[in-house]
């Protein structure tokens, strides 16, 4: 590999390899059906943001700058063409694992999807009345001719291209029509109990009901054929520093334009005869690459509703109760026991309630003067937000940094920002150009011999329900200098000032990418020196190429390196000469693996930091983040075992990735090993 961009994996295919190893969980038999039939549809919203952002960054670079070159050697066009490769195969895999595996393992547990050809005279009748009643009165089919153009399609939502014979009222005959399915329509829908021939759950597509009285909406034609299609767009959300006078109005300006951005893919039904594809292609202006023909319905997502709506508790993962940490099981009060010592939460094992708790009580708390909070993501209904909004009217001094531009969350943010206001709090936007990614949670409480800080850092979002799908850290503390460094933070957000220097806290854009690189720099010279040197790093993604070229170099020296990467990852492990010492391995479980958690040997000193951060450009240079150095010993011990030992051990839900970028799953020889479900049994009941 002598040249640079050998070294390197296309960020895109990378992560396509994820979503393949997502789609594996769908296909493994050994978990519950209901949870498989939800991964398939996390593929399909995964792939959907993976067009709306990356494709559609790619298709913009090919045609603003095409000579130029990626971070793998490629120009956009060529990857471009790669990326259509592995994706259209990925898609078909998908689809095959619907319809060979899942519907008919679903269908033995008398768990039915109904095709049109299936149905009973009785599910006729009532496929018919819902038709009249639910549909007919709100659709809106569009005849294509001079003074009906086009119609301008919604971003992911349900459309059909329907082609005439005949001529209607006035006379035109223009052959074709579109009839948009409206969004406040389910997707599937579950025929009542007497209607399903004695199975208990049984559902019905509302393609398949629309296919099947499309004809209603055409009074006297005839109907030659009915397709139903989906256009993915352009998401990513642009707003020029420049321009901004009020960062929150332009915003609510961008995001009015988002369902109607430039296409990046066509999704259509296989049936779709090759004239109306080109028509649908012609319209949205792509090329025969960007069509995805699909065997099924065009939006797996939306069965996403099917396990709430079917009672097999035998079919799905079985309930859990989070615990405490000990400290808090004796009901000791909260400020009492964090000045007691640090207090480590892993989530989803460990509640998030503390984290809730920590804001509910510093809003009716007499003796809480001050509440300072960064929000990313959060979720449209928050008791978190409740909780500052009841503080500010309250009369305590509310400061929340709310980050307008976290993708598809905006408009819920610009919401809280909005409620937060009226309330009486100060809300502030962060910088222009730097997402505050950073998850910093600071309560100041007057005490007996002054002022006090309490904090909570974190790795995930202050998102009581992804907390209980997703694995983090936090980390509740009222050590003095963490809390003089996150309020340094707080006061770089909402003023103006160079930036000081932090005690212990490690800081994007600032700090964090130079600390990273001094330490894998330090292993190196550790392992030169003959003494033993270890890294450990457990992310989401891993794409800087500083950093990267940092672990080769590593590597070479004799740093043993062990990577846990659950998504997209540039480095290439296990090349001779180059990465010999590195491994990367991926978890792909029953919760989604979140933290970031970085080990240095140093020399036996053991660093162990928690952070927001990936390694990825954006976080080192483009966003405010924060990375906490674990300093206790009990927990940092903990930490050692439970983000990074255990991972290691896994045998269950392990990929191990191989030079090329592709993964080959780890199969088990001799007893299991299942972090995330070791860590089960260990903290919930």
């Amino acid at each position: 590999m002598s040249h640079t961009q050998d070294l390197l994996i296309n960020r895109e295919l990378g992560l396509l390899e994820f979503n393949r190893r997502v789609l594996a969980q769908a296909e493994d038999a050994n978990l519950p059906l209901l949870e498989r039939l939800k991964f398939l549809c996390i593929v399909s919203s995964n792939m959907d943001e993976f067009f709306e952002v990356r494709v559609a960054w790619l298709q913009e670079t090919a045609v603003a700058t095409p000579e130029r070159i990626l971070a793998d050697g490629s120009t956009p066009e060529q990857a471009l063409a790669k990326v259509a490769t592995a994706a259209h195969q990925l898609v078909r895999d998908q689809y095959a694992v619907m319809s060979e595996v899942l519907f008919p393992a679903l269908r033995e547990e008398n768990i039915i999807f109904l095709r049109r050809s299936e149905w009973s005279q009785a599910q006729q009748q009532w496929v018919q009345d819902f038709f009249f009643r639910e549909l007919m009165p709100i659709l809106t089919p569009i005849g294509l001719d001079p003074s009906h153009p086009f119609p301008k399609v919604l971003n992911k939502s349900l459309n059909f291209a329907v082609e005439l014979e005949g001529r209607d009222a006035f006379g035109r005959a223009s052959g074709i029509a579109i009839v948009q399915a409206p969004r406040i329509l389910p997707r599937v829908i579950k025929l009542p109990a007497e209607v399903s021939d004695g199975h208990r759950h049984t559902f019905v597509f509302l393609s398949s009901i629309l296919h099947s009285h499309v004809h209603e909406l055409f009074s006297g034609m005839a109907v030659k054929g009915c397709y139903q299609f989906r256009v993915t767009r352009d998401s990513e959300l642009t707003v020029e520093d420049e321009d901004v006078k009020n960062l929150r109005t332009a915003l609510q300006g961008e995001l009015r334009q988002r369902q109607f951005g430039d296409a990046v893919r066509l999704e259509i039904a296989d049936t779709c005869p090759a004239h109306m594809e080109e028509f649908l292609l012609t319209q949205f202006n792509l090329k025969p690459r960007d069509v995805y023909r699909v065997n099924g319905p065009v939006n797996l997502v939306r069965l996403m509703q099917v396990p709430d709506l079917v009672d097999r508790p035998d079919l799905k993962f079985t309930p859990f109760i989070p615990t405490l940490p000990e400290m808090l099981r004796k009901k000791t009060p909260l400020f009492d026991a964090i000045r007691k010592g640090d207090i480590l939460l892993h989530h989803p094992f460990q509640s998030f309630q503390p984290v809730i708790d920590m804001l509910t009580l510093a809003a009716s708390d007499p003796h809480v003067v001050a509440i300072k909070m960064t929000v990313y993501r959060t979720g449209t209904d928050s008791v978190l937000m409740e909780s500052l909004i009841a503080a500010a009217r309250a009369g305590k001094q509310v400061t929340v940094v709310v980050e307008l531009m976290a993708r598809f969350d905006e408009e819920a943010n610009i919401g809280w920002a909005s409620r937060l206001e009226d309330a009486g709090a100060h809300v502030v936007y962060g910088v222009i150009g730097y997402k505050v990614h950073a998850k910093m949670l600071m309560v100041v409480r007057r005490e007996e011999h002054g002022l006090r800080r309490y904090v909570h850092l974190g790795t995930g979002n202050y998102h009581p329900r992804t907390a209980r799908l997703y694995t983090d850290f936090g980390l509740l503390t009222c050590n003095e200098q963490i809390a003089s460094d996150v309020n340094d933070i707080f006061v770089q957000l909402t003023g103006l000032g160079r930036a000081s220097q932090l005690k212990l806290l490690f800081q994007s854009p600032f700090t964090l990418h130079s600390m990273v690189m001094e330490a894998i720099d330090r292993e190196i010279a550790h392992a030169q020196a003959g003494k033993p040197a270890q890294i450990i790093a457990k992310m989401n993604a891993l794409l800087e190429s500083q950093v990267i070229h940092a672990l080769y170099r590593a590597s070479q020296a004799g740093v043993k390196i062990q990577l846990i990467v659950r998504g997209v990852c540039a480095l290439r492990p296990g090349v001779p000469g180059l990465s010999d010492n590195i491994s990367v391995r991926s978890i792909v479980g029953r919760f989604l693996e979140h933290p970031r958690v970085f080990y240095f040997h140093n020399d036996r000193k053991e660093d162990l930091l928690i952070a927001s951060a990936d390694w990825m450009g954006r976080n080192f240079f483009r966003r405010i983040e924060t990375c906490v150095p674990i300093v206790d010993a009990k927990l940092k011990r903990r930490v050692i075992k439970e983000a990074l030992r255990l991972y290691l051990d896994d045998n269950v839900n392990a990929w191990d990735m191989l030079p090329d970028g592709s993964y080959k799953r780890r199969t088990s020889r001799g007893k299991p090993h299942c972090a995330q479900l070791q860590l089960l049994e260990e903290y919930t009941r």
